[in-house]
């Protein structure tokens, strides 16, 4: 019988992020820290509107770009949070979750060989799905001395005459890193200089805690809206990552062939779910805000409790992450995770999940209660406390 299966698709290796999860599924009193995923509920009156939507029958397909209704308000929405103007009718996709669409973008944009330009350590899906659209991932390892923003220089070093996309993952999974407007300013300049086009993931663009200031969208910077993809989504900033709702912005030549795309392998984004992000956008900004100020606290007590422990980490400004180093032990992130699981039972993510540029740091996330954190970070500083004495080291 001949082989099956794509040598491509054999060739991409699993999420690494998983394994952990796994082992801890199967583990008496585990407490992860792994998870990427709000613990709070969907709030009630998005939900009640999905459930409301159901009651009056609302099951059918809606149109392959998404409600009207939707599209409608994600342009209020953008303009609103972040200064971003689009046409709802030609210039928004909503879409299966932001994964979806940053598949179905690279999927649009990609010719074998064109080069696509990947800041690390990232989101996994990026390398993945630019394999799958023939595309050719570079990457970008993005250093700790730079608080993982990328550079100007970095981005100038790594492009050639095959580069075509720029994906910008700010704010960062997995580092909690954040691109402020001067920043973006000088990547946005570059951009231009050398005719690329950006992939913006924007998912966590309502989790940033840079007091007096928002997120800022490369897309509302001059003369970038028509080089830019704008992803988002409802998964991390309304806790609705089950609905799997999210949307692309860009140019029209560009959201029509990630439509068709989108017609042919998707149909439409499940119906209920769309109904309940309208609410979500009309009457969420409170929830949001809340939630915001919760990850807030407890970001402030990991950043003091990982100080006291003398565990290097930078202090992340975005997303519900948090990434130190734990270089000091002689280990790599992937012993250190699974010593650490083995010996006090709690689950974190080796940094080498996210790219080798992660190795020698681990991810913790703080979407969890303050008090399952002070349980987990409690087993941790037991478990650095005995690394040290072995090294001679005292806190």
């Amino acid at each position: 019988m001949r082989n099956p299966l794509s040598k491509e698709i054999v060739n991409i290796q699993p999420s690494g992020i998983r394994k952990f999860f796994d082992i801890v599924s199967e583990m008496k009193d585990a407490i992860s820290l792994g998870v990427g995923e709000p613990d709070f509920d969907t709030p009630w009156h998005i939900r009640d509107e999905g459930i409301y939507s159901l009651e009056k029958g609302r099951t059918f397909y809606t149109s392959n770009a998404g409600l009207k209704e939707l599209k409608i308000e994600i342009t209020k929405y953008l303009k609103r949070r972040f200064d971003l103007e689009y046409d709802y009718h030609k210039e928004v996709l909503v879409t299966v979750g932001g994964s979806e669409a940053i598949d179905i973008a690279m999927r649009a944009m990609l010719d074998p060989g064109d080069e696509v330009l990947i800041p690390q350590p990232s989101y996994v899906s990026y390398e993945p799905c630019c394999r799958l659209a023939n595309g050719t991932p570079v990457i970008i390892e993005l250093q700790a001395e730079n608080e993982f923003r990328l550079t100007k220089e970095e981005l100038e070093a790594a492009i050639t005459p095959k580069t075509k996309l720029l994906v910008l993952p700010f704010p960062n999974n997995p580092t909690g890193a954040v691109m402020e407007r001067h920043n973006l300013e000088a990547v946005a300049e570059v951009v231009k200089e050398h005719d690329l086009f950006v992939l913006s993931d924007e998912i966590y663009g309502e989790l940033t805690y840079v007091e007096g200031k928002n997120h800022v969208s490369i897309a509302a910077l001059p003369g970038m809206k028509e080089r830019t993809i704008v992803i988002n989504g409802f998964s991390k900033s309304h806790a609705m990552t089950g609905w799997r709702l999210g949307y692309a912005c860009g140019p029209q030549i560009i959201l029509e062939q990630m439509l068709k795309i989108h017609q042919y392998a998707i149909m439409c984004a499940p119906t209920n779910s769309q109904y309940a992000a309208v609410d979500a956008l009309r009457n969420g900004d409170s929830d949001v805000a809340a939630m915001r100020e919760e990850y807030n606290g407890r970001r402030r007590y990991l950043i003091h409790a990982f100080e006291e422990m003398g565990l290097p980490c930078f202090e992340p400004f975005g997303a519900f992450y948090v990434f130190p180093c734990i270089q000091q032990f002689g280990m790599t992130s992937e012993e250190f995770a699974e010593k650490l699981l083995e010996e006090e039972k709690v689950a974190v993510v080796p940094g080498t999940a996210f790219g080798e540029s992660g190795e020698g740091f681990i991810r913790i996330s703080y979407a969890y209660s303050l008090d399952n954190l002070k349980k987990a970070l409690a087993r941790v500083r037991r478990f650095i406390e005995k690394q040290q004495k072995k090294l001679g080291q005292e806190i």
